[in-house]
Formats: structure tokens, sequence, C-alpha cells
């Protein structure tokens, strides 16, 4: 397959509350090189989606996380 290999990586990270510009910066340069170095995924193929959730979006055990 002459594609193999090539594939973009696609990493979407969901997470209640929110992070900052400085710790999405820091996140999404270790996941990269995370997978440049593991999978031989090239820096420039991989994309990262943050997904910022309110607390009332998300439930652990049937409670909603703003119910705590």
């Amino acid at each position: 397959d002459p594609g193999k290999g090539l594939i973009m990586p696609v990493v979407t990270i969901k997470l209640a509350g929110t992070l900052t510009r400085e710790q999405k910066k820091k996140v999404a340069e270790e996941i990269t090189a995370t997978l440049e170095r593991h999978a031989g995924k090239p820096a420039s193929y991989t994309t990262i989606a943050f997904e910022e959730l309110p607390d009332e979006n998300w439930a652990i055990a049937g409670k909603l996380l703003d119910e705590e």
C-alpha cells in the first residue's frame, strides 16, 4: 500500500472545564511528539482538537460533576 504510514492522526481531547492557552500548547506539543516518536507520524500530519465542556455535561457514577 503506497499510502501506508501517511494516515493523518486526529486526536480529540475532551475535558471538563477549560485549559489555558499555554496548557493547550504544551499538551499539543507533547502529544504530537509522542505520536512522532512512537508511531512514526510526522508532526506536520498531527491534528489535535480540544473540546472543553462545562461540568454539567459530564457525569461520573450517575452524578453530574457540577453536583459535587
